[in-house]
């Protein structure tokens, strides 16, 4: 379990490196094959840190507004969150908020910037069919992704993505119109050579990117298992618990694209199999229940 944690840590940091690298190279391609200069590579750069900038202060807003979700009332389900404060206390974690979205099909997701500021929603759906084992484990599990700080992760790949397609479209619209390309002579056959890697590149990047994205949050859902596993010390609770939300017929009404990775499962059930598979934030089920079978 140990070593699985630790090197899930080392891939995930890994990726996150390669992603900021790819953010960098289209900017400087950008520039060489334009009149930017080295201009494209400070553009990308400061497009990615303000970006990042407004998502690590109010990320957590947004997607508890999109999502739909409601502060949980302590009088109405005590037993939820007498359940997040037990395994928080036990983790060694500040109590996050809790959220509930009304929706009959389970699912559960964790935000926040940090373990201080951190919240956690489950659907009804969730809290109304799991047992209480397999409730810990999911809860288990969005706790895992908070003190992992595996949502400012998934943030910041988000961000470098979004800053790789916006920078790409740029570069595809200046060369399209013409206007972008470097008007100088002096710069020869290198330019004609940055301009042909600067299309491929705008072609190729984003879908590089996306990849990466999605390779990032499979790690992270190995790591919070491992760890969900460690904190209840009883991983056949959270086996079970994934089994009924792969299962469950149900289509989450309030996922999108944007926030999918966030669940503990894939809520959009018709990217799960396919060409979609490839683009999929979530490892497969049948390994991840696997792996907590054979803890």
């Amino acid at each position: 379990m140990y070593d699985q944690i630790a090197s899930n840590k080392l891939r995930s940091a890994a990726l996150i490196v390669v992603f900021v690298l790819l953010v960098a190279l289209v900017g400087y391609v950008f520039g060489q094959a334009t009149d930017w200069g080295y201009l494209g590579l400070i553009a990308a750069l400061v497009v990615a840190f303000v970006m990042a900038w407004g998502s690590y202060w109010y990320s957590d807003r947004i997607v508890l507004s999109i999502s739909r979700a409601r502060p949980v009332d302590r009088d109405v389900e005590p037993y939820l969150v007498n359940t997040i404060e037990g395994l928080a206390i036990a983790a060694g974690l500040p109590v996050p908020k809790a959220y509930v979205i009304d929706d009959p099909t389970p699912n559960a997701f964790a935000t926040g910037r940090n373990p201080e500021n951190a919240a956690i929603a489950v659907t009804t759906g969730l809290v109304e069919r799991l047992s209480r084992q397999e409730l810990e484990g999911v809860i288990a599990h969005e706790l895992a992704h908070v003190k992992n700080y595996d949502t400012l992760v998934q943030t910041l790949a988000a961000v470098l993505a979004g800053t790789v397609t916006l920078v790409s479209e740029w570069m595809l619209r200046s060369f399209w119109w013409g206007g972008g390309r470097r008007r100088n002579n002096e710069s020869g056959q290198f330019g004609a050579i940055m301009l042909v890697v600067a299309i491929a590149l705008a072609l190729l990047a984003p879908v590089a990117a996306v990849l990466i994205q999605m390779a990032i949050s499979r790690k992270r859902e190995y790591l919070a298992d491992a760890s969900a596993a460690m904190l209840t010390r009883y991983p056949p609770g959270l086996a079970g618990a994934l089994r009924k939300i792969a299962s469950d017929p149900g289509q989450l009404r309030v996922a999108n694209k944007a926030t999918e990775s966030l669940y503990i499962v894939n809520p959009l059930k018709h990217r799960r199999s396919g060409m979609n598979a490839l683009f999929n934030t979530h490892p497969p089920i049948e390994d991840r229940i696997a792996r907590l079978e054979a803890m």
